[in-house]
């Protein structure tokens, strides 16, 4: 993915936008969002996001090839069994999938190059690794397929207004309204923070398959 260095509006004008994989981690500042307030109907993102849900959710060819050791698709399954027998805590669960993911990013992070492209689950799978984005989805499916609820589970576009860059990672909403990052890369931010506790960067969007939101600031911080 190339750096995203221009804001928002001037992306969706000029270059189409680019969740722009960040590389350096941040500290940070704790922000008040309400995270599922309606898009615009001209908001810049909404196609990109529809572009991506239509082709998430198509039927997935059989895999052709046998597994290897060292192939992504192996792992994960692999990983994913693992979890479903090692703990019933949600936190503890929700945390060793960002140890994996994280570990797993040194070997199987491939940038997109010049062009930015959302990849599915399957393209993840199928190219043995991704960028930001596709590694993102790792986390996504494998919360959903250990349990926890749709409700809960979202994928977020967050934003560093220092440099312009945009990132994708995993909230986690339990019982409260700061969610857990789950960053797939490490890039952004380590382990399992609270957004609130991480500096530097502001959420932008939160989506599904089937829906997305915009994260815009609560009354009280926008006053100040």
């Amino acid at each position: 993915m190339h750096p995203a260095s221009i804001r928002i509006t001037l992306l969706a004008a000029l270059i189409g936008l680019s969740t722009a994989c960040a590389s350096i981690p941040a500290g940070s500042d704790a922000h008040s969002y309400d995270y599922f307030a309606a898009p615009s109907t001209r908001d810049p993102w909404s196609p990109k996001i529809a572009g991506w849900q239509v082709r998430e959710l198509r039927p997935v060819p059989a895999v052709a090839s046998g597994p290897s050791a060292r192939d992504l698709r192996t792992k994960y399954t692999s990983f994913r069994s693992q979890q479903r027998r090692a703990s019933v805590d949600p936190q503890h669960v929700a945390a060793g999938v960002a140890r994996w993911i994280q570990k797993q990013a040194r070997a199987h992070y491939v940038p997109d190059g010049p062009i930015d492209h959302w990849a599915t689950l399957e393209d993840t799978l199928a190219n043995n690794g991704d960028d930001c984005d596709g590694l993102e989805l790792l986390v996504y499916h494998a919360l959903r397929d250990l349990g926890f609820g749709d409700d809960q589970v979202f994928r977020a576009i967050v934003y560093r207004p220092s440099d312009g860059q945009h990132h994708m990672v995993t909230f986690w909403f339990d019982q409260s309204d700061d969610p857990w990052v789950i960053d797939p890369t490490g890039a952004m931010t380590r382990g399992m923070p609270r957004m609130s506790e991480i500096a530097g960067w502001v959420p932008l969007k939160v989506f599904t398959e089937h829906a997305e939101w915009s994260v815009r600031p609560t009354l009280a911080f926008a006053a100040r």
